[in-house]
């Protein structure tokens, strides 16, 4: 019997998916590789922007704008067929009912970000979150998928009875794209003026990222060991102006040629001062690199490959960089960077959703 299952890509219609806009795509990678016994829907406003065309499943679309759809969802099923078997929202956009009698129904709570970096966001954004929270409080049939046992914990002692509650494992493979070779990655990099060395942020550019610290501390770092190299900076701008100073930026990237600068930049720096989950140190540690985080990252909490800094503290992020040096670069260091992130693939994560759908 096959299990109807759709999913709202409603954040692939947004001008910056961002970390959302990774999980919905590798979800959707991992439910098709798990085989037989799913039909895999997914459910947005109107259009097909490239990027939902390429999901590789039906998407159903509804006439409504992505702006009126967010709006809609919590109080009717806008695109969701009666035959669900599970209508799963991975966002708190929605839709949050729809499918059957029997369907089980889920949302992805990603963060507390809005509470936790008032600055970082706008009014509105804050107004919309904070609604959406209350509005989950109140539907208490609804179940949570959240991806860090942190915010599991944070949600309970919000008042989420922690029944409704389940974790789910991001990946960090990527099996329909390749990383860019070498060449590509010299001759990308060339282009900005970067020969040799450098030290790789990747993500969006805004105050919550913290660039503009690691850009002070990649400076008094590099003034000690100039084999750190540039600071490179790839991902689109975020909201709120960030000075970059010397960094170089190559701005949004494809993903063959971002898996090729993880794979060889001498070491990975992701430091913000607030994170949901903290998708770069974990691709970055699937290609071999070495890693600088903020110990508030929940996406390698008790990962020992990872150097951990305090990311309000410039000489801490300074003294991780050079910390980061010290440990190899050789094949079997890499080998064992890539091993302590080895269950966090999209597969897994598919079978940690069919877990909470039963």
């Amino acid at each position: 019997m096959t299990r109807r299952i759709v999913l709202s890509v409603d954040q692939l219609y947004r001008p910056q998916p961002g970390g959302i806009g990774s999980y919905v795509r590798g979800l959707v990678e991992g439910l098709l590789s798990v085989g037989e016994g799913l039909e895999i829907l997914g459910v947005g406003p109107r259009s097909r922007p490239p990027a939902v065309r390429q999901l590789g499943i039906e998407v159903l679309t509804t006439p409504l704008s992505l702006r009126l759809l967010t709006q809609l969802w919590p109080r009717y099923p806008f695109g969701v067929p009666r035959d669900a078997d599970v209508v799963h929202a991975t966002s708190v956009a929605g839709p949050f009912g729809g499918g059957t009698k029997l369907a089980v129904h889920t949302v992805t709570m990603h963060d507390l970000l809005w509470r936790d970096e008032p600055e970082s966001s706008t009014p509105n954004g804050i107004r919309f979150h904070e609604s959406r929270l209350q509005f989950l409080l109140r539907s208490e049939q609804l179940r949570i998928i959240t991806t860090s046992p942190r915010l599991g914990v944070r949600l309970f002692q919000i008042g989420i009875d922690p029944d409704r509650i389940r974790f789910a494992r991001l990946g960090a493979d990527d099996a329909t794209v390749a990383a860019a070779d070498p060449e590509r990655v010299r001759g990308s990099l060339a282009s900005h003026g970067v020969s040799g060395p450098f030290t790789f942020y990747a993500g969006t550019r805004e105050p919550r990222k913290n660039v503009e610290r690691l850009v002070r501390a990649h400076r008094d770092a590099r003034q000690v060991s100039p084999e750190l190299g540039p600071l490179v900076l790839a991902g689109p701008p975020g909201w709120g102006h960030v000075d970059t100073a010397d960094a170089v930026v190559l701005g949004l990237v494809d993903r063959s040629l971002l898996l090729g600068l993880y794979r060889d930049a001498t070491v990975c720096a992701y430091v913000p001062r607030a994170e949901g989950w903290g998708l770069p140190p974990v691709e970055a540690l699937h290609a071999g690199s070495r890693v600088v985080a903020s110990m508030n990252c929940p996406s390698i909490d008790g990962n020992g490959e990872v150097v951990l800094v305090d990311p309000m503290l410039e000489e801490s992020i300074t003294e991780g960089l050079l910390r980061s040096l010290q440990q190899g670069d050789d094949p079997l260091s890499r080998e064992r960077r890539r091993i302590s992130v080895a269950d966090m693939t999209w597969h897994n994560c598919a079978l940690d959703h069919l877990k909470a759908w039963l």
